[in-house]
């Protein structure tokens, strides 16, 4: 009568499998990690650069006043614009801005476009920003300065405190005409407010 015998693992093999997987991910983690915080920068900087589009086709559009505000409820049913200087913006909010104060406050069909941002994405506006939270297109497609005199040229940063990656900012600026374009920065793990464009 034969015996069959079961073959297995010896303990020296499961514990060098176990040492391989804790060495492979020990280098995935971080990998992963950078992709995870790449994304999310790239998407929201994405999404604020198509609002800003948005506004400005539609002011052109529609022959009326557009806003882009930061809001700290975008995704609410009355969603609001940020104070100025706010800081803790979750997303921002496109609207037309049917009497002329900046605020949605005109209800209904006047709401545009609502953006929320992952919480962990810091949304930061440079000083030529209207009160640092909002963009203001006119009729003819162009944004100007809080005084409605001159072109307005500013920058957003959509930014992570983190090193992972290295390249933890995205900044979207705005230049003189209105031209709207996006830019990684290294800001050394850090997040401020980026400074205004030079042109």
């Amino acid at each position: 009568m034969s015996m069959s015998r079961h073959q297995g693992f010896t303990l020296i093999e499961l514990m060098v499998t176990v040492i391989v997987m804790a060495i492979i991910l020990t280098i995935a983690i971080p990998s992963f990690e950078a992709t995870i915080n790449s994304n999310r920068l790239t998407g929201a900087a994405n999404e604020l650069l198509a609002s800003l589009q948005v506004a400005r086709l539609e002011a052109i559009r529609r022959n009326k006043r557009i806003v882009l505000c930061f809001s700290s409820d975008a995704n609410t049913p009355n969603p609001t614009c940020a104070p100025d200087n706010a800081g803790d913006a979750s997303g921002w909010i496109t609207f037309v801005d049917l009497n002329k104060n900046g605020m949605y406050d005109d209800g209904g069909p006047a709401l545009l476009r609502t953006t929320t941002v992952h919480d962990t994405v810091n949304v930061l506006a440079s000083s030529n920003i209207p009160g640092k939270v909002r963009v203001m297109f006119r009729s003819d497609g162009f944004a100007r300065d809080s005084a409605g005199v001159v072109l307005l040229v500013g920058a957003i940063d959509m930014c992570l405190p983190t090193r992972r990656p290295t390249e933890n900012v995205r900044r979207i600026s705005i230049g003189s005409g209105s031209r709207i374009s996006i830019a990684r920065h290294d800001a050394a793990g850090s997040c401020a407010a980026p400074p205004d464009p030079t042109s």
